[in-house]
């Protein structure tokens, strides 16, 4: 303990390529790094995702507040946490990686705090909900800052694991504080003052994460990410075209994990439930989906790491629209019934875990083909392939706070277009044809940007053969339609596979 105390906590310069000093010890302190960095998260995303659980605390002849509120009232923090990864993405270049995560964990005290004190006042207006929702949206920023951090610490050989692995067990956050809800919920009972007891629980576990990470984790001096990075990230086209691809993944996740416990609460008190019965059921089975897909995100990003990126992501989003299609009939049905229940009701719940656990593996390649992206494009710069490398991974590292941040403005997305559903049918059923036509858009651009190759015409009409006619962004796989000159200075004939 005493030689942790007194280590040295700054790596002056860090070379994760460097295969001779990654074998004498760099995976170990990357290894070391990561651990904390997911615990810390982790919490991040309990906190950021916290209020849905509270609202099942929050009956409505108590609190005045429906179904449509309640979805607002998960969208808010929703939307401050996408806002908050651009910010926090580049905190850790500036700060330290390990300073950082000891500021961004000491922060959540605010939330969760807020969260202990007006739970227990039923008489707080709705706007005053709103705002103290809002804060729980720093724990959504610390995806962005602990992500940028461990892409600095590993290889691109596997950056897709590493990746997915820090983002698999922060996202696990989300299942857990369901969990611990579940928990309080079946032993003592819905009554708001029972929610103390969660947030209790986060106060403990926030002061272990800046503790393990003020012990254990180190600052990258070299490390530089700035939003003069992330700008010239958003030069090249195909980063726009992934923002949007993660919408779709990790927005559906995290929209979907606010949402699920509403619904089946909603349809459990439909078919008869009392409230206490309704919201205990619901809880005992909203945590699933979230926990599966949360476990599935590594998978997602190992995948990537073998098969190519691209072709994992449109394959995710092909499962994505099956499973939203099964959602969607499943609803219908339930409105023509009353309500859902018995084998619709049951095909339901497996279409949205289906939703759930595909969302987590589309999560995982989608970020594997950002560092993939820009490692092309170093080709094309001045320098040695240490500068390239160093450019490759500070560019992707700045862009991975920019794509978290839209990405999680799905889930916003998500809650207000399941509230407009609720507010005008009092049914989440055309909410979820409106999803699946977005999984069918996505599946399109992720074909169009970075599968699909160019005709031989448009080939022809740039001088070149076809096979020469797309570059290779990803080392198994993703091709880049050179006909948009996506990748501006790359020479197209030294990326070829």
């Amino acid at each position: 303990m005493l030689k942790t105390l007194t280590r040295k906590r700054d790596i002056e310069h860090w070379d994760a390529e460097d295969v001779e000093a990654w074998e004498a010890g760099g995976k170990d302190i990357a290894r070391r790094n990561l651990i904390w960095s997911v615990f810390a998260e982790h919490i991040g995303f309990s906190v950021w995702s916290i209020w849905s659980v509270m609202v099942l605390f929050m009956p409505q002849n108590v609190f005045h507040i429906d179904a449509a509120g309640k979805f607002f009232l998960g969208a808010v923090p929703t939307l401050v946490g996408g806002i908050a990864r651009i910010p926090y993405t580049v905190l850790t270049a500036k700060f330290g990686g390990r300073n950082w995560t000891i500021v961004s964990a000491l922060l959540l005290l605010v939330p969760t705090l807020l969260a202990l004190y007006f739970i227990n006042r039923p008489g707080t207006s709705y706007p005053t909900f709103l705002v103290v929702a809002a804060f729980a949206g720093l724990g959504g920023g610390n995806f962005s800052s602990s992500m940028s951090n461990i892409n600095v610490f590993y290889p691109q050989r596997l950056k897709g694991w590493a990746l997915g692995i820090n983002a698999g067990g922060g996202n696990i956050g989300v299942p857990v504080v369901q969990l611990i809800g579940l928990a309080v919920i079946a032993t003592l009972g819905n009554a708001y003052g029972n929610a103390s007891v969660v947030c209790a629980v986060y106060l403990v576990l926030i002061a272990v994460a800046a503790i393990g990470a003020a012990l254990y984790m180190d600052n990258v001096r070299n490390q530089q990410a700035d939003l003069s990075y992330m700008i010239k990230a958003l030069k090249v086209p195909q980063s726009w075209a992934i923002a949007f691809l993660y919408i779709g993944t990790f927005g559906s996740f995290i929209g979907y994990s606010f949402a699920f416990g509403q619904v089946l609460q909603i349809s459990f008190k439909a078919g008869g439930e009392s409230v206490p019965a309704a919201t205990l059921h619901a809880a005992q089975i909203a945590f699933i989906g979230p926990l599966l897909g949360s476990l599935a995100r590594p998978y997602g990003g190992k995948w990537a790491d073998r098969l190519g990126g691209s072709k994992v992501t449109l394959d995710t989003f092909v499962a994505m629209t099956a499973a939203a299609v099964l959602v969607a009939v499943s609803s219908t049905m339930g409105d023509h019934a009353g309500y859902p229940k018995g084998g619709v009701l049951v095909a339901m719940i497996v279409g949205f875990t289906a939703l759930f656990v595909i969302s987590g593996i589309g999560n995982g390649a989608v970020t594997k083909i950002i560092p993939s992206v820009f490692e092309a494009k170093s080709r094309g710069i001045a320098g040695d392939s240490k500068d390239k490398a160093a450019w490759a991974r500070n560019t992707s590292g700045a862009l991975i706070g920019f794509v978290g941040a839209i990405g999680a403005l799905g889930g916003v997305g998500i809650n207000l277009v399941l509230r407009s559903s609720y507010a005008s049918t009092k049914s989440a059923t055309t909410a979820f044809w409106v999803f699946m036509a977005f999984y069918i858009l996505c599946a399109a651009v992720c074909w169009a940007v970075f599968l699909r190759r160019p005709s031989s015409r448009s080939a022809t009409a740039e001088g070149t053969d076809t096979d020469e006619a797309f570059v290779i962004v990803e080392a198994e796989a993703l091709v880049l339609r050179a006909e948009s000159e996506s990748l501006d200075s790359v020479d197209i004939s030294s990326a070829r596979a």
